[in-house]
């Protein structure tokens, strides 16, 4: 009995020591992490990583940690995607592959989560926790304690999904996770317990995130900035955290109720018990849809800063830009049944999806010729971000043009569920989304780190991934044609295998691109003293903003800024040249108030990985030991008064007067 309390359903059956990728896989985690471990201890570093970092409130400390983990969560997800290629490569005929059907449908499972929930979404909170305050001319976020709190239910939810790959196993039932198959009765093992639990965690973390961001930018912009006066960057995010905000919830309450499903036995999406399978796939999609819009607002607001910092002109067209992303929120939400045209939802309802498809295209493409007007007659400055811009324009393209084709609910029957759709899906997400955070980090990298990132491995990189991305995908549009669906594992046909073999050698070639993104991140670290006093000789001097390390560490403004127009700081700043600076050692400067750190945040999180965890196995002891931690860490941290703290002004004059020797204004 107490064994069971305890352990609940785990046995030693449950670790796959019969698979070598997955034992593989986790010897390698467990070595990587006892080196970070031994590492850590080696350099007594253990009291500054648990106060600086792990109980850090400072967005932009937590922006870093955000990147970090979608960094980490891109190589996984990504050692998924050449698993899936080489299999598919080499399964024609007689040949079965590397890959049992079993594992092969874990990892297309877990390749389409990880990408979306621990890739894309924390490299997106990463560009807002990072900019944003600082567009806003705000010190902080509107509950820091609170994007503590996110994060860490965002990478508790990350490592659950990374424990199935040596503890159980994952989903087999795509990264949607559609019944019935999804249901106990078909998927009675551990998989679809790991992905409700580390979804509903880190999705936790979302929807508290993206509603401390929309009160951040409602509430904290600086004196004289209203709506209109917003950067573009900043706009984006807020329209996002919006969806997040209205999306997330379904997301919540559709896991929720499969939740009950299995554990509870209460058939909601069950046909032979009452139930409906449509219910489950129209909430999974009304979150879905919208969730494709949450990850590429954000990435246009960074299209538009670099368009028009390396095209050296104003953005054309603001209001337009603004009014289109409105406008895109809105449409987000009435578009969610294009994805299921073939379930027989009848005529009508198909043709009012189908058109609202193609009139949400308008907006974008409203956009994207701002974009083109605003480098019209620009000095254009062909800078790494730039670069991705202009992949961004030619692969997004092809991305929207078969996207509007499959709006049209004949052809989507033609290729529904097949690699066609898979093409299109990674044109707008890998051309869009992550061409545009790319974009995006190596923009405000010496905003945040104080050096540049070298140019040289950056454009390598750049050409890879490009190169990789087409001969990865494009042959995929062509199968999908011809019938081969998607989530295929071996096939008889072999007139299919050239084009799978050329697609898994453009898979091959992004990972050189990720190699040299690693030792971009290398060289530079090498030569940053360098990168940080001739940034002239890679950025001309009218991004030289970009290239310095502001604000300072703790605080983001010892004055809080005052605006009375867009892009106010580029107008200061060409009226201040030639002009003789003032030393701060001549500022009155006034005590700041700033939140103090707490491990709260953590706390809460590594609660709710032991109720997941737990919830996963049925270890109803741990359960309540994880729900009663949390509850009570949350009732502490209510109840605490020690939540913020002051700078003196000595130190914050002599930080200031620090900051100025390295050239930075206050």
């Amino acid at each position: 009995m107490l064994q069971e309390l305890l352990l609940g359903k785990l046995t030693w059956a449950d670790i796959p020591f019969e698979n070598p990728f997955a034992m593989g896989a986790g010897v390698f985690m467990a070595i990587a992490l006892v080196a970070i471990l031994l590492l850590i201890t080696f350099m007594r570093k253990w009291s500054y990583i648990w106060h600086e970092w792990v109980s850090s409130v400072d967005h932009k400390k937590i922006g870093i940690m955000y990147l970090i983990l979608s960094m980490v969560m891109l190589l996984r997800g990504f050692l998924d995607a050449l698993l899936m290629r080489g299999q598919q490569a080499i399964s024609a005929g007689h040949a079965v592959g590397y890959l049992n059907p079993s594992h092969f449908a874990q990892i297309f499972s877990a390749h389409g989560v990880i990408m979306i929930f621990f890739v894309a979404m924390p490299f997106m909170f990463a560009l807002i926790n990072l900019a944003v305050p600082l567009q806003i001319g705000a010190r902080d976020v509107a509950f820091p304690y609170l994007n503590s709190v996110s994060f860490w239910l965002t990478f508790v939810g990350a490592m659950l999904c990374n424990i199935s790959l040596v503890v159980g196993d994952f989903a087999q039932t795509g990264w949607l996770a559609y019944p019935p198959l999804s249901e106990l009765y078909y998927s009675p093992d551990s998989g679809v317990d790991y992905y409700i639990w580390s979804l509903q965690i880190a999705g936790a973390g979302t929807l508290l995130a993206g509603i401390n961001f929309v009160v951040t930018i409602i509430k904290m912009r600086c004196k004289g900035m209203t709506l209109m006066k917003m950067p573009i960057f900043t706009w984006s995010a807020l329209c996002s955290m919006i969806l997040v905000a209205l999306a997330f919830p379904v997301l919540t309450v559709t896991l929720g109720l499969l939740a009950l499903d299995r554990y509870m036995d209460m058939h909601f999406f069950s046909d032979f018990s009452g139930g409906n399978v449509m219910l489950y796939v129209n909430l999974i999609w009304a979150w879905g849809h919208p969730e494709v819009y949450i990850l590429i607002l954000p990435a246009f607001g960074v299209f538009s800063e670099v368009v028009a910092t390396f095209s050296q002109k104003r953005l054309f067209g603001y209001t337009s830009m603004v009014w289109a992303l409105v406008v895109i929120t809105f449409l987000a939400f009435i578009v969610w049944l294009h994805h299921f045209f073939t379930m027989g939802a009848g005529g009508d309802v198909n043709a009012f999806f189908g058109i609202m498809t193609m009139i949400i295209s308008i907006p974008t493409g409203v956009k994207v010729f701002n974009w083109l007007f605003t480098m019209y007659k620009g000095r254009i400055i062909l800078t790494t971000p730039m670069l991705w811009v202009t992949a961004f324009f030619t692969t997004f393209a092809i991305g929207g043009m078969t996207g509007v084709m499959m709006s049209v609910p004949p052809i989507d029957f033609q290729v529904h569920n097949s690699l066609f759709l898979i093409a299109h899906f990674h044109n707008v997400i890998i051309g869009g989304v992550l061409f545009g955070y790319f974009a995006g980090i190596i923009y405000w990298f010496p905003k945040v780190f104080g050096f540049h990132l070298d140019e040289k491995w950056g454009k390598r990189s750049f050409y890879c991934w490009v190169c990789g991305f087409y001969l990865a995908f494009m042959p995929l549009y062509i199968v999908g044609l011809n019938g081969f669906m998607r989530r295929t594992d071996h096939y008889d046909n072999v007139l299919y295998q050239p084009y799978l073999i050329a697609a898994a050698a453009g898979a091959c070639l992004i990972s050189i691109g990720i190699l040299f993104q690693i030792i971009q991140l290398i060289v530079s670290i090498r030569k940053r003293k360098q990168f940080r006093d001739h940034t002239g000789d890679f950025w001309n001097a009218r991004t030289l903003e970009w290239t310095v390390s502001s604000p300072a560490p703790i605080y983001n403004f010892a004055f809080l800024p005052t605006v009375s127009t867009i892009d106010q700081f580029w107008y200061d700043k060409e009226r201040q040249i030639g002009e003789e600076r003032i030393h701060p050692q001549d500022i009155h400067y006034q005590p700041i108030h700033m939140p103090k750190n707490t491990p709260l945040g953590f706390i809460i999180a590594i609660f709710s990985g032991v109720f997941g965890f737990a919830l996963i196995w049925h270890m109803w002891l741990l359960v309540c030991i994880g729900l009663i931690g949390m509850i009570a860490t949350v009732i502490a941290r209510t109840f605490s008064t020690d939540t913020d703290y002051y700078i003196d002004a000595e130190t914050v004059k002599a930080t200031e007067i620090a900051h100025f020797k390295e050239g930075v204004h206050a």
